[in-house]
């Protein structure tokens, strides 16, 4: 009776393990190819003055360096959550920390840069203009 109790807390464990990292396989690292895209793109810009140049350099560096942090949160997790689940040890509570922080980040890329630029709608032209 006390090693049915121990396999169904081992399979736990495990499942937890790996839904750990089937979500960062399935949020963050999508967000950072998505950001990845939309590294550069900022609507409104005018390369003319200087100042539009300035900020789209601060905000194309700030942009890159949240990526950076995705990715290595990224790799981190995973690493931790497939290598507990192979060697069959627990995960140290900060790996659930880095996981939500990576999740948290992967929203504000989605939700900032990492969505596609709406396109203007189209004027229809009325046919008595031609």
């Amino acid at each position: 009776m006390g090693g049915r109790g121990s396999f169904s807390d081992t399979v736990c464990y495990v499942l937890v393990k790996l839904l750990v990292a089937a979500g960062v396989l399935l949020f963050p690292l999508p967000a950072l190819a998505l950001g990845a895209r939309g590294l550069l793109k900022q609507p409104g810009y005018s390369p003319d003055e200087p100042t539009d140049r300035l900020s789209h350099v601060l905000v194309v560096v700030l942009r890159g360096l949240l990526l950076l942090l995705i990715l290595a949160l990224s790799a981190v997790v995973l690493v931790s959550a497939i290598g507990a689940a192979v060697v069959g040890v627990e995960l140290h509570g900060m790996v659930y920390v880095l996981f939500g922080l990576d999740v948290l980040f992967a929203l504000v890329v989605v939700l900032s840069f990492g969505r596609r630029a709406r396109r203007p709608a189209r004027r229809r032209v009325s046919p008595a203009a031609r």
